[in-house]
């Protein structure tokens, strides 16, 4: 296992960049604990797979240095870097049994035939195909080949770290559950470093002990789940996290009141001047449907989801989403919307703004 440094790391694909919107990988300093489990969340297009590349070797950066722990491996081969990869779509040998294609990388390491025996029951078990390990892997399905795939990555156990990009793209929805949480277990048991490329945020919040959110070639957050959740450090963490995402409505701050389509939210905290554009952001988790108390709001329609309601509605011309309790009367005489003050967040160009010290 190795700690993980990224030195002033940036990437563009083009031969002579000439500014930062020619490079698909921002410049970034970032520290990867040692035995940690990372998420790299973000939408397609933002460089997720970019910087999994260049950390596994698959691409040099433009600039910058990738270290695992003390050693300086920018420049060295994937094959030196002592790592697993698992790749979104399934990389098998159809000609083999499962058993060998478990078997591989041991093999291929010289370890002893009964390490090697012991060590593909239990990942075979672990992907639940025990029973088949005897099979060519020829004319499996999809998501079976990928399983198999999933495993060869994790047999070993003297890897510097396991890369998964995207690696349950095939999977059906409850064995992506299933494998999640024995990759949960492995990680607990092993202690391996692991990053896992998604899009999904519930894989990426499962997964991860903290989760790396990417936006237009830059890291805006790394941080635990509830970090990400209550206190996004960027509006795109905000939208991108959450089902429906965080509520943002233009504002002008003042002290601990932010003033909006001419009305007054209240605040938990002051704050000093807000430069650039500001916003405030509420979880609709956080708002409350009310009789007449907080902003007014039209209310477009109500989602039924099962355990609560959504109920989709406008605040001073801009979309508004509340979570209502399951059996709450949604009526009429429900005409505002009010905002729990210590769960309101401020933005200046879409950056969250701390409260001013010692002042409340």
């Amino acid at each position: 296992m190795a700690q993980i440094t990224l030195k002033n790391l940036a990437h563009s694909y083009l031969a002579h960049p000439r500014g930062e919107q020619d490079f698909a990988l921002k410049a970034m300093d970032h520290v990867w604990q040692d035995g940690g489990a990372y998420a790299l969340l973000g939408s397609s297009g933002c460089g997720k797979t970019t910087l999994l590349n260049i950390i596994s070797g698959l691409l040099r950066p433009s600039q910058g240095r990738v270290l695992f722990g003390d050693r300086d491996v920018t420049d060295a081969e994937t094959a030196e870097r002592n790592i697993a990869q698992v790749f979104q779509f399934p990389v098998v040998y159809d000609t083999m049994t499962l058993r060998d294609n478990l078997a591989f990388p041991l093999r291929n390491r010289g370890k002893d035939t009964a390490y090697i025996a012991r060590r593909v029951e239990q990942i075979a078990r672990m992907i639940g195909m025990e029973a088949i390990l005897d099979r060519k892997a020829r004319g499996l399905t999809a998501d079976a080949k990928q399983k198999i795939s999933l495993g060869r990555g994790m047999v070993r156990e003297d890897v510097n770290a396991i890369l998964f990009d995207e690696p349950l793209t095939v999977i059906d929805p409850h064995m992506k559950w299933e494998l999640r949480t024995q990759l949960k277990r492995l990680h607990r048991e092993f202690g391996h470093t692991m990053i896992y490329v998604t899009h999904d945020q519930t894989e990426a919040l499962t997964f991860a002990d903290k989760v790396v959110v990417m936006y237009d070639g830059r890291v805006v957050q790394m941080g635990t789940p509830e970090e990400l959740f209550e206190t996004p450090a960027h509006t795109f963490v905000g939208y991108f996290i959450g089902s429906p995402g965080m509520n943002l409505l233009p504002a002008e701050i003042r002290g601990n009141t932010a003033h909006l389509g001419g009305a007054s939210v209240p605040l938990d905290a002051a704050y000093g001047p807000v430069p650039g554009r500001a916003q405030i952001g509420i979880r609709p988790e956080y708002a409350v449907l009310t009789e007449g108390d907080g902003l007014p709001i039209s209310i477009r329609r109500v989602e039924d989801v099962g355990r609560h309601r959504i109920v989709r509605g406008e605040v001073a011309g801009h979309g508004v989403n509340v979570i209502a309790p399951e059996g709450m009367p949604i009526g009429p005489a429900l005409t505002h919307v009010r905002f729990t003050p210590d769960r309101i967040n401020v933005y200046a160009d879409d950056w969250r703004v701390a409260p001013a010290k010692g002042i409340r």
